[in-house]
């Protein structure tokens, strides 16, 4: 992480909370990189926060700033239903169960995960350019 995220980089994530308690762990397992862990601790942007503010909504949220229901909301054509990992709890479950998996198990388990990490990542570049374009049609009518 630290080799690929510079000190003074922002970092978007969704649900901020949960990202910034991870490299605080980090942080306090490799005493050696709390400093530059720590930086990046402290440069974090939530993009979760104009669909936890209520500022973009739409029926399809259901009233949820998940990003399991942003995604579909505001990008149908996709969705974490098509996965074998399906959010958080599930990659949590996968990974436990890998030292007890043999071979082949734990490249599908593994696979299965990059998968859902993948689509995570793609959700959040297309959700950023979604709120970029209404942004931007907003201050043009404007």
């Amino acid at each position: 992480m630290c080799k690929d995220i510079p000190k003074d980089a922002t970092v978007i994530a969704w649900s901020v909370g949960f990202e910034r308690g991870v490299v605080e762990r980090l942080a306090n397992t490799f005493p050696d990189l709390s400093e530059h862990l720590m930086a990046i601790h402290g440069n974090f942007v939530d993009l979760m926060r104009p669909f936890k503010s209520k500022y973009l909504r739409t029926p399809e949220m259901q009233d949820s700033a998940s990003l399991k229901k942003v995604l579909p909301a505001l990008l149908p054509e996709f969705r974490y239903s098509d996965l074998d990992v399906q959010d958080g709890s599930m990659a949590y479950d996968a990974f436990k169960s890998l030292p007890n998996s043999s071979p082949e198990e734990r490249e599908q388990t593994l696979q299965s995960m990059r998968d859902y990490c993948r689509l995570d990542t793609f959700a959040m570049v297309r959700i950023l350019r979604e709120l970029e374009n209404k942004l931007q049609r907003h201050v043009l009518s404007l």
